[in-house]
């Protein structure tokens, strides 16, 4: 070992999300040594506390459906959602190396997957796009099998009571429990993983839970070490001998067990770092100095852990930086007790609408998250309202709260949510203009009656009609018009940031001239965004995460084709 080391590899992954641990099995697979280390007390990272969803055509799962893109037409799509904001270098890697990628993790008798068949591309009407989709899922997993590391995987919300686990396409069907038949029978087969969990003692994860935990016992099958609790706290340039100039490893504080003094260890990786740490979601100073007014307090629902570190680190040393601007917007409810919650099927809630402080509609609510954020942003509506009737609240699930059920009165208590018998008496409750949103309500009411959105289009695309209502005319718009109404205060919330280290094809960090930070590479939310402004379907944060995370080790490893 070279003095002045601790301990030495050939590649050094921070941060232990999807991204992280694939370039991890993808350098083992090339024959390096690898050390994964995450600054949190659990591993997957936002990850693992995601729905799970991956995009990447044409990958194995979806060929042995019989869904086979052509290049040309992936192109194409990813052309038109970038804008050229993307270099078209990186686009070609990331179409090129992601059935590759998969395949890689394939090899693995852990992971496996199934297609979310008809969860759409976000933008489908586009040339390219796929109105049945392009995502897949892990299939849900027993955490048992973890053994010892169950205990330091973090929960998310893709669990319900008494154990039950759904897919997001259970949460598809269940959605319509009092509307369809389909729904109906998902409340069946729900009741049954619920007396079959209490009988055979499972632990099941769905979505991204399930997702990292068979990417952990990948990692445990290849060997590849994994230090929680263990903190970058700088890059390490040169040794003072022909890699002067290229970052060489890390320096880290890795922290035992309560009640003991962290260690400081400089680790050597002879081919190179591997960035992998996630954005600045929970870093108030960078959501300040880059995100646009009204999408810069923190309703971030990425890890904890996510405070920039990679970037700040990559910056330091002179990377460059892109899309700091935006984010992986989402629309999301406050809990009363502090937690965020996503809006994504309950934008598609058709006896609603989300008005303005105005008390008017500003966009398409159905639409993809980031396309609703962008333009309540664009508007400066920071707040908006969710308004519906009582008819919503009986038929569909909202903020997890099941049809039907009182909303708690804490949402009240706190100023989140607000009820009354008129649309005029809950404007002067949440501070519209009265005679604004009942001519909002009413014009929304004719459009419904006749099943056509004639101002912003709801229900046009098959992405907005996938969450909807497959009863009624337009599946997304229903007339408002059941006593009493409602209003839920609604956030410009994310899933992460999207600006990060300016990367080229391989994942090399690149600085504002375009040269190499030579030995230093990013991916995920580290990195700047390969979708631009964009979002090309279900799971396009963990797709480019684990495509990118596979070139770079592949890269390090002296392995470019």
């Amino acid at each position: 070992m070279t003095a002045g080391w601790d301990d030495e590899y050939d590649l050094i992954v921070v941060g232990s999300g999807g991204g992280g641990m694939t370039a991890a099995l993808a350098a083992v697979d090339c024959g390096l040594s690898v050390l994964v280390v995450e600054k949190g007390r659990m591993f997957g990272g936002s990850t693992g506390i995601s729905g799970g969803g991956i995009w990447i055509p044409n990958n194995p799962t979806l060929r042995a459906r019989g869904h086979d893109d052509s290049r040309a037409s992936i192109r194409r799509y990813l052309d038109l959602l970038t804008e050229g904001r993307v270099p078209a270098a990186r686009l070609d890697a990331y179409v090129d190396n992601g059935p590759a990628a998969m395949a890689l993790l394939g090899k693995s008798r852990w992971m496996r997957f199934f297609w979310t068949k008809g969860y759409a591309d976000y933008h489908p009407e586009l040339e390219g796009g796929r109105p049945l989709g392009r995502s897949i899922e892990a299939i849900p997993f027993d955490t048992r099998k973890l053994g010892e590391d169950e205990k330091f995987q973090r929960p998310n919300s893709m669990k319900g009571p008494l154990g039950l686990w759904i897919t997001s396409k259970d949460y598809h069907d269940l959605a319509m429990v009092k509307r369809t038949w389909r729904g109906r029978w998902a409340s069946v087969v729900a009741a049954w993983r619920v007396s079959s969990n209490v009988i055979r003692r499972r632990h099941m994860a769905t979505g991204g839970r399930a997702l990292v935990a068979r990417l952990r016992m990948a990692l445990k099958d290849a060997g590849i070490p994994l230090w929680l609790r263990t903190s970058m706290t700088e890059l390490v340039v040169g040794d003072g001998g022909p890699d002067d100039g290229r970052v060489t490893g890390i320096v880290a504080e890795r922290r035992g067990e309560k009640g003991t003094e962290p260690r400081t260890v400089r680790l050597r990786a002879r081919k190179g770092v591997l960035l992998a740490t996630g954005g600045f979601d929970h870093n108030p100073e960078l959501r300040a100095k880059y995100l646009p007014e009204g999408g810069r307090a923190d309703f971030s629902m990425g890890a904890r852990e996510n405070t920039g570190d990679g970037i700040v680190a990559g910056e330091r040393l002179g990377a460059a930086l892109d899309f700091m601007d935006d984010a992986w917007w989402m629309p999301a409810v406050r809990h009363p007790a502090g937690a965020t919650i996503p809006l994504v099927s309950e934008r598609c809630i058709p006896p609603s609408i989300i008005v303005s402080a105005e008390g008017r509609r500003f966009t398409n609510e159905s639409s993809p998250y980031v396309n609703f954020v962008h333009d309540q942003l664009a508007g400066g509506h920071v707040p908006v309202w969710f308004v519906m009737d009582a008819k919503a609240r009986a038929r569909y699930p909202f903020a997890q709260i099941l049809p039907g059920m009182p909303i708690p009165k804490e949402f009240y208590d706190q100023g989140l949510a607000f009820r009354a018998d008129t649309v005029a008496e809950l404007a002067g409750k949440i501070g519209v203009p009265p005679e604004a949103l009942a001519e909002t309500v009413e014009r929304f009411n004719g459009f419904a009656r006749n099943g056509k959105d004639e101002d912003f289009g709801r229900g046009d695309s098959a992405y907005d009609r996938y969450y909807g209502d497959p009863t009624l005319k337009n599946p997304n718009i229903d007339v408002i018009d059941r006593a009493p109404y409602y209003a839920f205060r609604i956030e410009a919330g994310d899933l992460g940031t999207k600006g990060g280290l300016v990367c080229d094809e391989y994942g090399r960090v690149q600085r504002e001239d375009g040269s190499v930070i030579e030995g230093l590479y990013a991916t995920g939310n580290t990195s700047a965004s390969v979708m631009g402004n964009e979002y090309a379907g279900p799971g396009a944060t963990i797709g480019p995460s684990i495509v990118f995370g596979y070139i770079a080790a592949r890269h390090a490893a002296g392995v470019t084709a």
